[in-house]
């Protein structure tokens, strides 16, 4: 999956926005002002990045099924400048099934909508 595959389906989600709270370089998915994903270049757009060319994606994890992921792909790390218990980067190499990259980004949602009060959450489920 690409990273213009990975943004129409982040965007699909209901509620779903695009911001660039830290520049141009990194696009920040939110859904109800809470951030979802990001999207950048290399090491979230650190030109130096040895990985330059592929696009890194930051997306919230269970911390449980977050290592284990880590374990079945090499191209999922510890989330770069996240949260490493709480976050993974998926680096968009080509390397996972998008069937898989497209259910750790609805994990991703799911974990942050869950987190909101519940008449948010009701707003943004009803859609699901």
């Amino acid at each position: 999956m690409d990273s213009i595959k990975c943004e129409k389906y982040l965007l699909a989600k209901p509620e779903a926005i695009l911001d660039y709270p830290f520049g141009v370089d990194i696009k920040v998915f939110k859904v109800k002002n809470k951030m979802f994903a990001t999207l950048a270049i290399g090491k979230m757009g650190n030109s130096d990045s040895s990985e330059k060319g592929d696009w890194w994606m930051n997306l919230k994890c269970d911390p449980d099924e977050a290592v284990m992921l880590r374990d079945i792909f090499p191209s999922v790390i510890p989330g770069y400048h996240m949260s490493k218990r709480l976050w993974n980067t998926i680096i968009l190499d080509g390397s996972i099934p998008q069937g898989e990259i497209e259910r750790m980004i609805d994990n991703s949602f799911k974990l942050v909508v869950s987190k909101m009060t519940k008449k948010d959450q009701a707003s943004i489920l009803v859609h699901l």
